[in-house]
């Protein structure tokens, strides 16, 4: 069946990870809670579901630093959809289940209640011999194995190694000489096998879910990282790709420069291109991450956008952002290749930091539409793109992203300010905010959606704290902490009926429906 979703439509959206889902196990997943939320979404009225990067999460559990670019994260795969495909019993499954902590994604805790089912599973997967089942498997590592052989020596080479990151393997692993790979596929055969299984079922999970969002109308967006980790199997795989020294290690690294919320800026210590290798590769490694995001999804959100015109380089070892320089980047090449060659694609540029001209321009050549976030825009300057009176239709418009606090916490928040904000800007901010919804307060996070939904650009989106009015304990993000983020989870059947309805309502008043 085919479904198309279109950003040229007016229509709106709801922000919401998928271990964020309630659920058994820990954390959310691919199956009915999944189901459920595409469910609400259609009664809502809404054309989207955006998420977080769903590849396998990184230290403190975030999603943006990921040890693969392409894999998904098979802590997202259902037990229950597992048993549906006769991979476990469904006894087993139900009887494995340990219940997490009510609200909060547990991943420590998920990956010890899952491990144990994901290998009976792969050990009856085993036993099926020459089935329906391992034909498509093998079928799909085929067709993936631009990325998936890599990924699952590294994988499994990272568990052989007790997690410690690949530059400080033997030489003979960490440059890559072909002997020392050969040997360590053929000891490590099974745990390779292994990680390709599990790809494969997230592979079939995600196209089951995929196709049944469409199927009620729902489109999804995905989110791509400018950056990748240092410890994954893309850097590993392709260190010609990042400046790197003769022992793996980083020589400049991203970041932001100093800005009105930090002094210091931001130390992100991702590796960075070597874009003149990519241009004389034809770019070939980021079509094939693309064309991998627009398997999964139908709409990709680039994040970082403005690092595509330029970026901020670091040298490594430095302690702060401050001591950085501009570095043009590969601007519009990169796109004319890339499009060219993936005929077409939807993307979402996120184009949120210091926008100069050039970046507009950028953005503007390729009608990739912008983002306009709904707390950015009550300060003083009454050109502030994020107004909604100086939008235009070519943007996406969000109450928040997942990197700030919700409606209810931004709004009420004075306490949480930084310090260089000033109690007396905070009070005329949040004052102009109220007279520019003619709003009371009492329901900011409605007005805010409201605000957003009547707005002439043509997509909204909502993360779904603001749904529920939730406060600052339900952030997803804290930008510069590395602990305690990316743990808030949807508690069981907190949207209601009342709530999809209220959304459906405006959705339908203001022609998104």
């Amino acid at each position: 069946m085919k479904h198309s979703f279109s950003l040229q439509e007016r229509s709106s959206g709801v922000l919401l990870h998928v271990s964020s889902l309630p659920g058994p196990f820990g954390v959310g997943d691919l199956g009915a809670e999944a189901r459920a939320f595409a469910d609400f979404l259609s009664h809502a009225r809404q054309r989207w579901w955006q998420m977080l990067p769903v590849s396998p999460e990184g230290p403190g559990d975030s999603p943006y630093h990921s040890t693969s670019a392409f894999a998904g994260n098979p802590i997202f795969i259902s037990i229950g959809g597992m048993a549906d495909a006769g991979l476990i019993d469904r006894k087993e499954a139900e009887h494995g289940h340990k219940a997490g902590v009510p609200g909060r994604a547990d991943f420590a805790h998920a990956h010890r209640a899952k491990d144990r089912m994901l290998n009976k599973a792969f050990a009856r997967f085993c036993a099926d011999g020459g089935g329906l089942r391992r034909r498509d498997a093998q079928a799909f590592c085929h067709s993936n194995d631009d990325w998936l052989s890599e990924f699952a020596l590294f994988a499994a080479l990272k568990r052989h190694h007790h997690g410690a990151p690949w530059n400080s393997w033997d030489e003979d692993l960490r440059v890559r000489r072909p002997e020392a790979l050969s040997r360590a596929r053929a000891r490590l055969a099974k745990e390779v096998e292994f990680e390709k299984f599990l790809q494969f079922e997230f592979d079939r999970q995600w196209r089951a879910l995929r196709e049944y969002a469409a199927s009620k109308g729902v489109g999804l967006i995905g989110d791509v990282p400018i950056y990748v980790s240092h410890d994954s199997s893309d850097v590993w795989a392709h260190q010609d790709l990042f400046f790197l020294d003769h022992e793996g290690r980083s020589t400049v690294v991203a970041g932001v420069p100093p800005d009105y919320f930090s002094e210091t800026g931001q130390l992100w210590g991702n590796p960075l291109y070597r874009w003149d290798v990519h241009k004389g590769l034809g770019y070939a490694w980021w079509i094939a991450r693309l064309k991998k995001a627009f398997e999964r999804f139908d709409v990709a959100r680039l994040d970082h956008f403005i690092g595509f015109q330029r970026y901020w380089e670091v040298p490594a070892g430095e302690e702060t952002a401050v001591r950085g320089r501009w570095v043009p980047g590969p601007g519009s090449d990169i796109f004319r290749h890339a499009l060219a060659a993936l005929k077409g694609g939807q993307i979402i540029a996120e184009d949120l930091g210091i926008v100069t001209d050039e970046v507009v321009r950028l953005r503007e050549a390729f009608s990739f539409p912008g983002m306009r976030v709904l707390q950015f825009a009550f300060g003083s300057d009454s050109k502030n793109t994020h107004l909604p009176h100086n939008f235009t239709p070519d943007s996406v418009v969000y109450t928040g992203t997942h990197d700030n606090d919700t409606a209810v916490g931004w709004f009420f928040g004075e306490e949480a300010e930084p310090a260089a904000k000033r109690r007396k800007e905070y009070k005329e901010e949040r004052s102009f905010a109220l007279r520019y919804m003619n709003s009371d307060g009492w329901e900011v996070h409605w007005d805010l959606i409201r605000l957003a939904t009547a707005s002439v650009a043509r997509t909204a989106v909502f993360p779904v704290q603001d749904l529920l009015g939730l406060g600052d304990q339900a952030r997803m993000n804290r930008p510069g902490k590395t602990e305690g983020n990316w743990a808030w989870r949807l508690e069981p059947g907190a949207l209601t009926h009342a709530v999809g309805g209220r959304l459906a309502d405006l959705a339908l008043t203001y022609g998104r429906g």
